[in-house]
């Protein structure tokens, strides 16, 4: 069904849907497209699917396109994805030109002819060179960039120094070898989505039977994609940790997203890590894409957990503070912009496990604190992280590029 803006009013208020639409008025009939490489399996294609029938609703002409790609293409991405968060990579002329080409083909059969085109992440970034200039360009890079590859690094500038503006996450990750405009805005989740929107206890004890989740036991959860950098391998260590001191579950549910072709292999390795633990059900491995599924596994969770390593932001962190969920966390990328220490959750050193253990444990153990983190981080991400937030942020920058 398709929300309005409107439908956020009991949760955001009158004031905030009232300013959004006079932010809206100047901008009426304007067109806008947004540019990704997959719609499901990760925090920007959750985004846009929120964000941009809002953009509609209040009066701009809002698209979204999906870059196409062949398997060697989005192995090379994910190359760059990893290398872009300080691994190594082996950059030869071959990766560089089918990295170009399959943007230029796309570029042949889609017409952008928009008022402002917004570029999501590496994979569309040199799309910018096939077209003629009519419009402003912006390149949206959710990742953590703190620490870029610099041999990766010289080679995007070519095409980043292109572009009008670039949207990063956080300070942290501002860039200071370009000359190029850079604007922080924050990501954002939407409370009227599947994965967020209040589920009845019928419907949560429908999908725990359904993938044969038992709740007789305290359960910990991590949310997200099989990634080395969320480190589900790091976080089945803590959890041996845990184990020793409090009985409890632990249930790794991630997606497989269509631009990642290593997830399958990191779903693997989490999976023989895990064996005795599965057996036992102990552990539960989840890669389903189902939306409620995960709504409902965060609601019964006890602790959620995120043990990245290197972290854009992380969305999955926003869901379960917002459902009023402790959260114990890694001290990394923008985790930190989410979770004040102590107060709304925990911060952890990613590579602390014995402090991570004894964060969890310590909320297992104290259901008074865990009730007073919970709902701190609740009205704390209610104000800051919602995607109402996140539309009047996009209409103030559309205002001053193409009012």
């Amino acid at each position: 069904m398709k929300r309005s803006l409107n439908d956020y009013r009991r949760i955001v208020g009158d004031d905030t849907i009232g300013k959004i639409y006079q932010k809206a008025r100047r901008l009426y009939g304007k067109t806008v497209v947004h540019v990704n490489s997959t719609y499901y399996g990760g925090g920007v294609a959750e985004i846009l699917t929120g964000l941009v029938p809002l953009m509609n609703d209040v009066g701009i002409a809002a698209g979204w396109r999906m870059l196409r790609g062949t398997p060697d293409f989005f192995d090379i991405t994910k190359k760059f994805h990893n290398a872009l968060q300080g691994n190594s990579i082996n950059l030869t002329d071959i990766k560089k030109k089918l990295y170009v080409q399959a943007n230029e083909d796309f570029s042949t059969y889609s017409h952008i002819a928009h008022n402002c085109v917004i570029i999501h992440d590496p994979q569309p970034l040199p799309l910018i060179q096939f077209y003629p200039r009519k419009q402003p360009w912006v390149w949206r890079i959710h990742i953590d960039l703190s620490n870029p590859n610099k041999q990766l690094w010289e080679f995007l500038k070519s095409f980043i120094l292109k572009y009008d503006v670039i949207i990063i996450s956080s300070e942290d990750y501002r860039l200071k070898d370009t000359s190029v405009e850079q604007r922080v805005i924050h990501p954002a989740i939407d409370p009227l989505s599947p994965k967020n929107m209040e589920i009845p206890e019928k419907v949560i004890n429908k999908y725990l039977k359904k993938f044969n989740i038992p709740t007789d036991k305290p359960i910990v959860t991590q949310i997200s994609r099989f990634d080395q950098f969320k480190d589900q391998e790091g976080l089945l260590d803590i959890y041996r940790m845990v184990r020793d001191q409090i009985d409890c579950r632990l249930v790794l549910c991630g997606s497989m997203a269509l631009d990642d072709p290593e997830s399958q292999q990191y779903y693997e390795r989490t999976r023989r890590k895990a064996n005795n633990f599965v057996k036992n059900r102990d552990v539960i491995l989840i890669t389903s894409e189902n939306n409620i599924l995960v709504n409902a596994i965060q609601r019964i969770s006890n602790v959620i957990v995120q043990k990245s390593i290197r972290e854009g932001f992380g969305l999955t962190v926003t869901e379960a503070l917002l459902k009023a969920k402790p959260v114990v966390a890694s001290n990394v990328g923008g985790i930190t912009l989410q979770i004040a220490d102590g107060e709304t959750g925990y911060l952890v050193d990613p590579n602390d496990k014995e402090t991570f253990a004894k964060r969890i444990v310590q909320i297992l153990k104290d259901p008074s604190l865990a009730r007073n983190l919970a709902k701190k981080a609740h009205e704390a991400t209610k104000e800051k992280f919602l995607i109402t937030r996140l539309l009047a942020d996009y209409l103030d920058l559309l205002d001053d590029l193409i009012a």
